[in-house]
């Protein structure tokens, strides 16, 4: 079922890095076949991104598809038996659509302007 699922995530964003390792530690600790790359450090030919395209949201590969925001966690979840619950009540129609404005608009852009400017610190030092 997910044999072919992959997550690209900022291993350098203090939120991403919390979500995503719980994510990882749990699908490791399950055995499912989810694999989780960093984009500063992992190479991003097969996803077909720039490192700032992929620090704007959570990126899933799946079944040869590139899905981006909310769908991403959508299928991430669907992944993983404890998550499925969300998954489901997430993908509800309009839960869905509200969950991805929220996302797209505040929470994503947000934690996209903490990364540049902890880029910005970090090379000015």
């Amino acid at each position: 079922m997910s044999d072919d699922t992959r997550v690209l995530y900022n291993q350098t964003c203090p939120v991403c890095r919390y979500e995503i390792h719980h994510y990882r530690d749990y699908a490791q600790g399950q055995d499912l076949a989810i694999a989780f790359d960093d984009l500063m450090t992992d190479d991003l030919a097969c996803w077909g991104l720039t490192q700032d395209e992929a620090a704007k949201r959570l990126h899933v590969l799946h079944q040869g598809r590139i899905i981006a925001g909310i769908p991403a966690f959508l299928v991430l979840w669907q992944q993983m038996p404890r998550y499925r619950w969300l998954a489901r009540i997430v993908g509800l129609p309009g839960l869905r659509q509200l969950a991805s404005v929220a996302y797209d608009y505040v929470l994503a852009p947000v934690i996209y302007a903490w990364h540049k400017r902890r880029q910005a610190r970090l090379s000015a030092t």
